[in-house]
């Protein structure tokens, strides 16, 4: 089944966030992943107005997008923005039918 990584950003510092994003592609790749989404519009339709810049990447399976993120590749990559050049809050949700909690 597959899963779909979620995030939302907010860029604080463009010059240190494209090291992170030039990266990035090559190590979504090596695990399967397909970006579908990456910047563009977009219309906050409620929450806050704090992001923006959305991405939704698809994964073949929950456990290869969580993989992808905990690697050290994307660890590597990470600390570029994770240094204060962005804001992000990323989710993983595994597609298909919903199921009630």
């Amino acid at each position: 089944m597959p899963a779909y990584w979620v995030a939302r950003s907010k860029i604080n510092d463009p010059v240190e966030y494209k090291k992170y994003t030039d990266r990035v592609p090559e190590i979504i790749a090596k695990f399967g992943g397909k970006v579908l989404a990456r910047g563009g519009k977009f219309q906050i339709m409620e929450g806050p107005d704090k992001f923006h810049r959305f991405v939704v990447i698809e994964f073949p399976t929950f456990e290869q997008g969580v993989a992808c993120f905990t690697s050290a590749e994307y660890d590597e990559a990470a600390a570029f923005r994770r240094s204060g050049a962005g804001e992000v809050e990323t989710i993983m949700v595994e597609g298909g039918e919903a199921t009630p909690r």
